[in-house]
């Protein structure tokens, strides 16, 4: 069984359409969070994974934009956040705020959560890849974080910690869109970059009226 991992994709709607295009095929395909926030397409990436019934977890920008997070953004994350929240029907809010802070897939063998597994709010804890462990693991043999927007991957022995990388806003210093796919048989990961047309994300971000470094942090994968 091979799962395909997306997180982060921040309504990049361009970036989105190209991972899934140019994923290999798989048996499934799981979020680890942030599914809205920064770019403007925050219903369309709504739809497309509750039309693909993508097993999603809650990310702090979905929190935020359906107004249960505490986390403090700087302006032009709040500027984002306010912009979905104003864009996304209610259909699709009420989507968002059903998500669960953590959820296991894959049979059981793949473990979701945004940002560390021992924080309760699932999203307040970055873990970037220099500080994955065996001790991430729990029961699972897959666990799959976002949050960072860092891709990494490591495996302990008969278990994998990975951060299959940003969608639609990496900030590693690669600017193509990131995603990853597991062999549950082999237990091994396999990750990727994708190169997308940010250029017309830039355009779509400046006639949505949003921050203009949301667009040329893009180009910089920062």
């Amino acid at each position: 069984m091979k799962v395909g991992l997306i997180s982060d994709i921040h309504g990049n709607r361009v970036a989105l359409e190209t991972v899934l295009e140019e994923m290999p095929p798989v048996d499934e395909l799981v979020c680890a969070g942030d599914v809205v926030g920064y770019n403007p397409w925050p219903g369309d990436c709504v739809d497309e994974l509750r039309r693909r019934d993508v097993p999603t977890v809650l990310g702090n920008h979905d929190a935020a934009v359906v107004g249960e997070t505490p986390f403090r953004f700087n302006g032009m994350a709040r500027a984002g956040v306010e912009y979905a929240n104003a864009e996304l029907a209610a259909d699709q809010l009420a989507w968002l705020g059903e998500l669960p802070t953590e959820r296991t897939e894959g049979s059981g063998r793949v473990k979701l959560v945004h940002g560390h597994p021992e924080d309760p709010q699932r999203y307040a804890r970055y873990t970037y890849p220099d500080e994955f462990s065996a001790g991430l693991l729990g029961d699972e043999d897959v666990l799959v974080l976002g949050h960072t927007h860092v891709q990494g991957a490591k495996q302990y022995g008969d278990g994998i910690v990975v951060n299959p990388g940003s969608v639609g806003q990496p900030r590693d210093g690669d600017p193509r869109a990131g995603y990853a796919v597991v062999d549950l048989a082999a237990l091994t990961v396999d990750t990727y970059r994708v190169e997308y047309d940010i250029e017309a994300v830039q355009r779509a971000v400046t006639e949505a009226g949003l921050p203009e470094r949301i667009g040329t942090r893009l180009a910089r994968g920062e």
